[in-house]
């Protein structure tokens, strides 16, 4: 399956960086949420990508959104991940890789990096942008973009 715009998200559990299982049905259809799947913990690319959604993580949260971040790390590692960097976001583990099969993330540079993609996702549950770029600065800015246009 691969998400486009316009669909509606399915419901789906993975657990998160305490160990504890995630429900999406605790918030799809019911606030916009910014899903963004990234390569792995700890890398260059994807601590910047994660400092900078910690950095607006208050913006998204006074226009009603939540922002998740998803890699195939482990529980363990999305943990020390998010302590090390003070992430105050969900963060899912996703190690046998439904939800990015779920959602249509492909992997990349000939398949040896998971891929780094960005989903917003409407208050309905309805995807409204799919943003896919390696280039992990540029995620941010463009979710926030289209947060904006959904509230205001």
């Amino acid at each position: 399956m691969s998400l486009k715009i316009g669909d509606i998200v399915p419901n789906f559990t993975a657990k998160d960086s305490h160990g504890e299982v995630f429900e999406s049905q605790s918030i799809l259809g019911r606030k916009p949420i910014v899903i963004y799947f990234y390569p792995k913990d700890n890398t260059p690319g994807c601590t910047t990508e994660a400092c900078s959604f910690r950095d607006q993580y208050e913006d998204f949260k006074d226009l009603g959104a939540e922002v998740i971040g998803i890699s195939s790390d482990s529980v363990k590692s999305h943990h020390k991940f998010a302590n090390k960097h003070k992430l105050p976001f969900i963060l899912l583990s996703d190690q046998d890789k439904k939800l990015r099969h779920l959602f249509g993330v492909r992997d990349t540079l000939f398949g040896l990096l998971p891929g780094r993609v960005t989903y917003v996702i409407d208050k309905n549950g309805v995807v409204i942008l799919i943003f896919d770029s390696m280039n992990a600065a540029k995620h941010i800015p463009k979710a926030m973009e289209t947060i904006k246009e959904l509230v205001l």
